[in-house]
């Protein structure tokens, strides 16, 4: 019998592909950072504003930046026809950017509302007079509540897993036992990815785990999950017809609500949609894609975001993007969902409620190929 011998195994982490490094870049960007009444805001502007139109403002989700975020979309060949008619602002959550310094001891994080407050801040000092506001998760919360706070500043807002309900005693609860037996990360990483994600897109997920390990302060995210965590209901209500338009609590400018048809957060985003005024908003459920659609799928993001510009009049209807061209390959649904309103892609908008099915029409279904 052959002598065993002890072979020293090391243990190799995978570090991010050329693509995805390539994906967290900035390209021509400047860097501000911006004193607000709640601290300082780190913000990253792309472009120059072009005359009087609104630039695009993004603001991430917990456990991201801006970069990882973003990029992806935003560096995204679709989205080049976009970027020539508008400027980008990147706002980083406070300490969230890559290389942030740790907050002193006993520093109280802002919250949802606090961080919102910070946003007029960002406009006056870049010599901005309006946003289309694109956020994710806690992102989509904040520019929510900006856009219920300042209304003219927004001039429309894509939602990406947006939740409008305050976290509620039995998912607190549930998140105090977690933490007890998770890390930061581990949370985080639940909050992004679906079980199913988590198992069976093993590159994504290991470049968001990293991402949210290594890159991110782990002090501060957990400042700004606590934040995130303790939000108030938005308190809006859908608008009932010739009673109380004028008067009730809901988003005034067209909205996108868009969230990946195995995300943890379709609950969250139909009960949102339920909230808000059918005849502004619109609802995408995209096929095929988990808990990050502006990076597993943003050839189909851009384009919806292509329609939602054109229906607010910033850009010609003409010049259709690979996606329309090409309806192929894998499948989008574009569903309508608890009496919400929908636009399909393959036809421009005309405005904040065209092409929309009226409410008993049944959920449509094109295939697309990005």
């Amino acid at each position: 019998m052959d002598e065993l011998q002890d072979v020293q195994l090391t243990e190799i982490k995978p570090l991010l592909t050329n693509k995805n490094a390539r994906n967290f870049q900035d390209f021509d960007c400047q860097e501000h950072d911006i004193e607000t009444p709640h601290g300082m805001l780190h913000v990253t502007m792309r472009g120059v504003p072009k005359g009087n139109r609104p630039v695009i403002l993004t603001y991430h989700d917990i456990g991201l930046n801006h970069k990882s975020c973003f990029n992806t979309l935003f560096n995204y060949e679709d989205m080049q026809e976009i970027m020539h008619h508008f400027a980008v602002v990147h706002v980083d959550a406070p300490g969230q950017q890559d290389t942030a310094p740790p907050f002193p001891t006993g520093y109280l994080y802002p919250t949802m509302d606090e961080l919102a407050e910070m946003l007029p801040s960002v406009l006056t000092h870049l010599r901005l007079s309006s946003v289309i506001g694109i956020g994710v998760g806690a992102g989509a919360y904040i520019l929510s509540r900006f856009a219920l706070n300042h209304p003219s500043l927004v001039e429309g807002l894509v939602l990406i897993n947006v939740d409008s309900c305050a976290e509620g005693w039995i998912d607190w609860a549930a998140s105090k036992l977690s933490g007890w037996t998770s890390s930061v990360v581990d949370n985080v990483m639940a909050h992004h990815f679906s079980t199913d994600e988590l198992t069976d897109n093993l590159e994504l997920i290991q470049t968001y785990r990293l991402h949210i390990s290594q890159d991110i302060n782990q002090d501060n995210l957990g400042l700004f999950c606590g934040s995130y965590s303790s939000r108030r209901d938005l308190g809006v209500e859908r608008p009932t017809v010739g009673l109380n338009e004028d008067t009730v609590n809901t988003l005034t400018v067209p909205a996108l609500l868009v969230v990946g048809d195995t995300s943890p957060a379709v609950e969250a985003v139909v009960e949102c949609n339920s909230r808000l005024n059918p005849t502004k908003t619109t609802l995408l459920k995209m096929a095929d894609c988990g808990g990050l659609p502006q990076v597993v799928q943003p050839g189909k993001l851009a384009e919806a975001f292509k329609y939602f510009v054109q229906g607010m009049g910033y850009m010609a209807t003409a010049g259709m993007t690979r996606l329309g061209r090409s309806r192929t390959t894998s499948s989008s649904s574009i569903a309508s969902m608890d009496s919400s309103r929908v636009r399909s892609l393959n036809s421009p908008l005309d405005g904040p409620g065209a092409g929309c099915l009226d409410n008993q029409s049944r959920p449509q279904t094109m295939e697309v190929s990005c």
